[in-house]
């Protein structure tokens, strides 16, 4: 009786040993089929043109923003300052 229990697990674990490595060959060969790296280029450059297409958009935005604070500082009567140039107004080093 012992040995009838034994060899009884001893073959499902060989039977399932068996179905886990079909399934793993199977799945493996899926993948290998896949074009994976394909997929990741073109989800990559979706990536890049977003990237840059919400560059785009905030340097606009920053532009605007830069516009509309210069019109705002000319209608008080502030002079401003060239894009690029130190305020004139801070003189001491940090």
């Amino acid at each position: 009786m012992l040995v009838h229990g034994l060899i009884a697990k001893a073959t499902t674990t060989v039977v399932t040993g068996a179905v886990g490595a079909v399934a793993y060959d199977l799945a493996r060969k899926a993948v290998a089929k896949a074009p994976v790296r394909d997929a990741a280029v073109v989800v990559t450059s979706w990536g890049l043109r977003g990237t840059r297409k919400a560059e785009e958009s905030a340097e606009s935005a920053r532009l605007a923003v830069a516009d509309v604070v210069a019109e705002a500082r000319e209608r008080v009567g502030e002079e401003t300052t060239p894009p690029g140039t130190a305020d004139a107004g801070h003189t001491h080093e940090h």
